[in-house]
C-alpha cells in the first residue's frame, strides 16, 4: 500500500479510480489544483471485455486498456494515486477529512466516483463468461453486438421485463428465465407475450458451453441453448460515504446531484455510476468535466475572497 502524508491537505480528493474519477483528476490537475486519488482496484470498468460505444475508439477498447490510458494521462501531471480504501468521510467547517487504513487526509473538496457493483446470477466461471461476452451486464453498452442472437434475460420480474422489451428491438428471439412459474405474474406474461418474448419457467442452472450457454431445466427436459445472457438483477450502489456525510440519495442508493454534479452537501460531488444518471462511460466523463470545472471556479472564488479580506484588514 502506498502511504501518503496525512498533514498535507489537498485541494481535492477523488475517491475512486474508474473512468469518471480519473477523468476528473486530469481536469483538476490541468486547472493546477492539488489532487489525490484513492483507488481500491476493483472498479466495474475492469470487467468490460471490449466496448464499442466509448467515443473515440471506433475499433473498440477493453475496460482495462481504457483505464491504463487514463492512468498514464493522470500520472503525466504527477498526481498521486493511492491504493487504499476510504473508510470514513466527514465534513468539517473548512474541509473534509478522509480516513483510511493509511492515515487521515484533509481536502477542501471531495469527488466521489465509487461506482456500483453489478448483481449477477451464480454461474460457474462467471468472470470467464463475461470475458467471452456470453454473459453481459449492460444492453445500452452492447446490445448492438448481440443483434440477431438468441438472448435470455435473468433477474427480478420488473427489471427482467423492462430489459427484455429493450432487447426485443435487437433480436427476434428474446426470453425471460424463471426458476418458478409463481415468480412471473400474469400481467408480465401478457406483456411479454404481446411483444414476442418467451418465458422459460423452471430453470435450474446455466452452464457456459462453447460460444453460448446451456439452460438446464429442473424437470429433466432437454437443455435449451442461448447465445447471450443479460443479467438484469440490479446493482449495489457504493454510496455509503456520501450517506455518512449527509448527502441525499434516492431509494436505490444513487447519490442525488445538481447540474454541476454537486451533492446536497456543499463541496461534495458525485460522478459516474454512483450518481443518479445513465450508467455510461461517456456520462461519467461529462460528470467529471462539470464537477472539476465547478470546483476550480469555487476555489478561485475562495482565493479572491481571502485576498479581499486581507487587503481590507
Amino acid at each position: 500500500m502506498q502511504n501518503f502524508i496525512g498533514d498535507q491537505a489537498r485541494d481535492v480528493a477523488v475517491v475512486g479510480a474508474g473512468p469518471a474519477g480519473l477523468a476528473a483528476a486530469v481536469y483538476l490537475a490541468r486547472f493546477l489544483r492539488s489532487v489525490i486519488i484513492f483507488d481500491t482496484g476493483d472498479g466495474r470498468a475492469k470487467l468490460i471485455p471490449k466496448t464499442y460505444n466509448c467515443p473515440g475508439f471506433p475499433d473498440g477498447i477493453s475496460g482495462e486498456d481504457l483505464l491504463v490510458r487514463l492512468r498514464e494521462q493522470v500520472k503525466a501531471y504527477a498526481t498521486d494515486i493511492v491504493q487504499d480504501k476510504v473508510e470514513r468521510l466527514e465534513r468539517t467547517e473548512e474541509a473534509f477529512t478522509l480516513t483510511t487504513a493509511g492515515g487521515v487526509m484533509r481536502a477542501s473538496y471531495v469527488v466521489l466516483a465509487t461506482g456500483v457493483i453489478d448483481k449477477a446470477p451464480t454461474i460457474v466461471g462467471l468472470r470467464e463468461a463475461i470475458a467471452a461476452r456470453t454473459v453481459r451486464l449492460c444492453p445500452v453498452c452492447d446490445a448492438y453486438e448481440a443483434a440477431g442472437h438468441r438472448i435470455a434475460v435473468a433477474g427480478p420480474e420488473r427489471l427482467a421485463l423492462k430489459e427484455a422489451l429493450f432487447l426485443r428491438h435487437y433480436s427476434p428471439f428474446v426470453c425471460i428465465l424463471s426458476n418458478r412459474p409463481a415468480d412471473i405474474s400474469q400481467t408480465t406474461r401478457l406483456v411479454a407475450g404481446a411483444a414476442g418474448i418467451e418465458i422459460w419457467d423452471i430453470v435450474d442452472d446455466l452452464v457456459p458451453r462453447g460460444s453460448g450457454l446451456d439452460v438446464v431445466m429442473a424437470d429433466g427436459s432437454p437443455s435449451r441453448q442461448i447465445d447471450v445472457l443479460y443479467a438484469s438483477m440490479g446493482c449495489d450502489v457504493r454510496s455509503e460515504l456520501a450517506a455518512g456525510a449527509g448527502a441525499h440519495c434516492d431509494e436505490d442508493g444513487y447519490i442525488l446531484v445538481g447540474p454541476h454534479s454537486e451533492t446536497s452537501v456543499q463541496g461534495l460531488y458525485a460522478i459516474g455510476d454512483v450518481a443518479k444518471a445513465l450508467n455510461q462511460i461517456a456520462v461519467g466523463f461529462g460528470h467529471a468535466a462539470l464537477a472539476a470545472t465547478h470546483i476550480h471556479n469555487a476555489l478561485s472564488a475562495r482565493r479572491d475572497r481571502a485576498t479581499l479580506r486581507a487587503e481590507a484588514g
